[in-house]
């Protein structure tokens, strides 16, 4: 694996995105475990675009425009659907409600699933991958699927370690901030239109 191939990786997660304003919010609402946990979800779907790189399903997604379509704006949706939720949930971000412990209204099922879901639901991730990955693939690797694999892997752990580390430092001020209801409050809707922004970013691309 070549130097270039880390550089590029790290530039591409520690690019602001779904997983790790998720993985902010989570922190700051429910603690590090939960933090964490979001952190994961959004690592763990990598998976899905990863294989669907590998088979060629994002060479589909790129060939057939309805597909894309459907796939794209059930993504948006559920960015709509995340940033209402954070709106209306009266326990995420409180600090009335939260305290100063790490108590966690959502379980950690819940949790993992919606970091699952928020990156899921992008086909450009999926392209991305298919257009990312073959770079760093030797053309007379004897076994190019298996190349393509274990840079996926190295990816993951790296997308995951730099959530982790971004979970970690909003750990480290999340007792001020909880002591402090107006700024949880403009950090909640903060969020909310961040995904938004999110959204509509992704229901304005193209394939």
């Amino acid at each position: 694996m070549s130097l270039e191939f880390f550089l590029t990786s790290l530039f591409v997660v520690i690019t602001p995105g779904t997983g790790m304003i998720y993985t902010l919010a989570c922190t700051l609402g429910f603690g590090l475990r939960s933090g964490l946990l979001g952190a994961l979800g959004g690592t763990l779907s990598i998976i899905s675009h990863i294989t669907a790189a590998i088979l060629g399903l994002a060479a589909l997604l790129h060939a057939s425009a309805m597909a894309f379509q459907v796939i794209k704006f059930a993504g948006v949706a559920y960015l709509i659907y995340m940033a209402y939720k954070m709106l209306r949930d009266k326990s995420q971000l409180n600090a009335q409600a939260l305290g100063h412990d790490d108590a966690q209204p959502r379980s950690d099922f819940i949790i993992v699933r919606d970091g699952i879901l928020l990156n899921l639901l992008n086909p450009k991730l999926s392209i991305f991958f298919l257009a990312f990955l073959p770079q760093f693939v030797d053309v007379n690797a004897a076994n190019p699927v298996v190349d393509m694999a274990m840079l996926g892997g190295v990816f993951m752990v790296m997308t995951f370690g730099v959530f982790a580390i971004v979970g970690v430092a909003a750990a480290s001020v999340r007792d001020k901030v909880l002591a402090q209801p107006s700024v949880m409050n403009w950090l909640k809707r903060g969020f909310a239109a961040t995904f938004v922004a999110l959204g509509a970013r992704l229901a304005l691309s193209e394939q």
